[in-house]
């Protein structure tokens, strides 16, 4: 859920983790629109892209963690699901007792190694050998993101 405005009163909008913010964002936009469409892609709002990623790295949760992790409303997260099932991205099966575990499937796996292969491609036109550095800011990035998908309790 999005922090209280009045606690980045204090935050430096002009330093560099403000950069690093703005950036990524841009960022993450530019590599999106080079994301190839056709038939051997799957079309995903941004909602749908959203709850697909925490199903990809957490295969069996369940929506209401899909929810959190996302922080989006559990609404949305229920309505993205019926979607993707729809869709053939996700499968939602019960478990023990009365909650129901969600899982990519292999047409959404298809789908998501056609997407990582072009964003490769592109990204290796552009940044060439240097994958010291690659390495690196992926190792900060992942840190990131699961810092901000962590319980509001801090853990992962």
């Amino acid at each position: 859920m999005p922090r209280d405005t009045k606690d980045a009163v204090g935050a430096d909008a002009s330093g560099p983790l403000a950069d690093l913010a703005d950036l990524i964002l841009n960022v993450g936009r530019l590599v999106r629109a080079r994301t190839p469409e056709g038939p051997q892609v799957v079309p995903l709002t941004e909602t749908e892209r959203q709850v697909m990623r925490v199903v990809d790295l957490y295969p069996g949760a369940a929506p209401s963690e899909i929810a959190r992790r996302t922080r989006l409303q559990r609404t949305n997260v229920s309505t993205a699901l019926r979607s993707l099932e729809g869709k053939g991205m996700v499968s939602r099966a019960a478990t023990n007792g009365r909650g129901i575990a969600v899982r990519p499937t292999e047409r959404a796996a298809a789908n998501l190694r056609v997407l990582r292969a072009a964003w490769a491609q592109e990204l290796a036109v552009i940044l060439g050998d240097d994958l010291d550095t690659v390495r690196e800011c992926t190792h900060l990035l992942s840190h990131l993101e699961q810092r901000l998908t962590a319980d509001d309790e801090g853990g992962p």
